[in-house]
């Protein structure tokens, strides 16, 4: 790996940046009647677009917005040109990745997404929310704007087709109702919340919720570690791993996830109790052992559409090993359009004979070749054997290369260490399909004695 590029500068991208949070200010106290300050903020997301084909179509959403006169065409618009601006310092930030790691990416597909177009007024309803959101900025959320949003979610959760576009705005307004009145908020995620709103507002477009174009993925797949991330009601095990094809072709980069939701009594080791019936790959990887694939749904962007009965645990594969031998000419997977943005790089990577440092905070880093590398360990799971400690030992890591806060750092999914002159792996997802260790479990009983008094419970409302 060239490390040394990940500190080096991206041509444009502090431009796009300041661009994309001159709108985000601009948003905060609204758009009905926007101040100098925030018609600044209109143009300099107008001037970012200049000479692209957005040009002329966010000029006049700029202008319109600043006289007060925007209708839902120009928002859209403006939600437009912030998520095309975060696409492109994605796309700076990938090929910069790609430098560093010399591995190949893959083509685009040409697939067009499947099924049939959801009901349109539903979908209007989303956008005039959204709108209204805009309108009032941040600052001027309350309960009953933002209980607007409980009717269209209701409407959206029965069609499958909009399932995601419910659960965005689900979440949104959640968060969003935890903190009325925005009069009072001391604090505002500024970023965060623009990254939703546009998210949200592009995806009540005509064509946006069709599911994406399918394909099939024989042979053999290759765990590299597990990604878990939770939430208070739910979490999701995302397992990296290489396919290599049964045709022979070249191994990609692919994912799977399973999820589900939890009560926010069950953390730790007992999260895999909830996901181990969703995927039998988990076993596979605690096991360490590949998986044997026969006609898998995959879509254009590496994400398997996981079913058990196309899966079949196969032979003994170390992690490390196939990080060793095939992780160098995997291609990387493609980036759907409205995906392209910078939380969502997570790029699977090996580090070795670096030096790892950890600081009387906690914090790791790792210098590989001279240059300084942050370490993640705060994504790292509780609900594995894989700890900071661990990782300030390590000697070799795989991980996920991700990009936040202005810079590149690594999240471990798993370590090799010394432990009695031995080389010993530690992975994030060693308790995914069960475990002796006796701190899991530990965990895994408690959340079991946990989950039992909830079910027990939830019975006694029924019958009642």
């Amino acid at each position: 790996m060239r490390t040394d590029l990940l500190a080096d500068p991206v041509d444009g991208l502090d431009e796009a940046l300041a661009a994309v949070d001159a709108f985000d200010d601009a948003l905060v106290a609204g758009l009905l009647r926007p101040q100098p300050a925030q018609t600044d903020g209109l143009a300099a997301l107008a001037d970012a677009l200049g000479g692209t084909p957005l040009a002329s179509l966010v000029a006049e959403a700029a202008e319109k917005t600043a006289a007060g006169a925007a209708g839902e065409d120009h928002f859209v618009a403006l939600a437009a040109a912030r998520t095309a601006l975060m696409g492109s310092v994605h796309d700076a930030l990938t090929a910069r990745v790609a430098d560093v790691t010399g591995r190949p990416a893959a083509e685009a597909s040409e697939r067009p997404a499947d099924g049939d177009e959801p009901a349109a007024n539903v979908l209007a309803a989303a956008r005039a929310w959204l709108c209204d959101l805009a309108r009032a900025g941040w600052q001027g959320i309350d309960h009953e704007l933002v209980g607007g949003a409980a009717p269209v979610v209701s409407a959206m959760l029965p069609d499958p087709a909009l399932r995601r576009q419910a659960t965005l705005l689900d979440g949104f307004a959640a968060e969003l109702a935890a903190s009325c009145p925005g009069a009072t908020l001391d604090r505002i995620p500024v970023r965060r919340w623009a990254d939703l709103w546009s998210r949200a507002l592009l995806l009540t477009l005509p064509g946006a919720a069709r599911t994406p174009a399918l394909s099939t993925a024989t042979g053999r797949l290759l765990p590299l570690g597990v990604d878990v991330q939770e939430h208070a009601t739910a979490v999701q095990a995302q397992v990296h791993a290489v396919f290599e094809p049964a045709d022979g072709t070249a191994p990609r980069l692919v994912r799977a996830a399973a999820s589900a939701p939890k009560p926010d009594t069950v953390v730790g080791a007992g999260l895999w109790q909830l996901l181990r019936s969703r995927m039998s790959l988990l076993t596979a990887v605690s096991e360490g052992r590949a998986t044997d694939l026969d006609g898998m749904p995959v879509t254009a962007e590496g994400d398997l559409v996981w079913d058990d009965e196309r899966a079949r645990v196969g032979e003994p594969a170390d992690p490390f090993a196939t990080a060793r031998v095939v992780l160098a000419t995997a291609t990387d997977p493609v980036t759907a359009p409205l995906d392209r943005h910078p939380v969502r790089i997570a790029v699977p990577v090996l580090l070795e004979g670096y030096a790892a440092e950890r600081a009387d905070d906690g914090t790791v880093t790792f210098t590989v070749a001279g240059h300084r590398l942050a370490v993640d360990t705060d994504r790292v799971p509780d609900a594995g054997p894989l700890t900071p400690e661990a990782i300030a030992a390590s000697g070799a890591c795989l991980g996920l290369l991700r990009w936040d806060a202005g810079a590149f750092l690594l999240q471990p999914l798993a370590v090799e260490t010394t432990v009695r002159k031995k080389t010993v792996a530690v992975h994030a997802g060693a308790w995914a399909g069960g475990t002796t260790d006796k701190a899991g479990v530990r965990a895994e009983k408690a959340a079991t004695d946990a989950v039992a008094v909830l079910r027990e419970r939830a019975g006694r409302l029924l019958r009642s």
